[in-house]
């Protein structure tokens, strides 16, 4: 198509690819807004939900544990499931952008700018 004129078409591909690669990331950046994950604590007595993002979207407390002495343990108990669910989004982004990379045929541990 562009014989003759030298890298021109190389600089053509590299371009539409580049183009891809943005376009692949901007969606998924919009599915991770709609995946959540759940982190928890204490058996499940606590329950953080998020979005792969990193946003908390619920919490859940089982009244159990709603005992006044035991209030020092109840709040370790909700900062343990959400940070679970911040780990586990965070975890959830990395796969999507190694997938994202191979997909692309990019090096697995290149490191995109998000």
């Amino acid at each position: 198509m562009l014989k003759g004129l030298g890298g021109l078409g190389d600089m053509t591909k590299m371009m539409k690819a580049a183009k891809d690669m943005q376009d692949k990331m901007q969606k998924m950046q919009a599915d991770l807004e709609t995946v959540t994950v759940t982190g928890e604590s204490g058996g499940g007595l606590v329950r953080a939900t998020a979005t792969a993002k990193g946003e908390l979207t619920a919490l859940e407390i089982d009244p159990s544990i709603f005992v006044p002495s035991e209030k020092e343990v109840v709040e370790d108990l909700i900062l343990a499931a959400i940070k679970d669910a911040q780990k586990r989004a965070q975890d959830k982004m990395q796969s999507e952008m190694s997938r994202i990379t191979q997909e692309l045929g990019l090096p697995a541990d290149m490191k995109l700018p998000f």
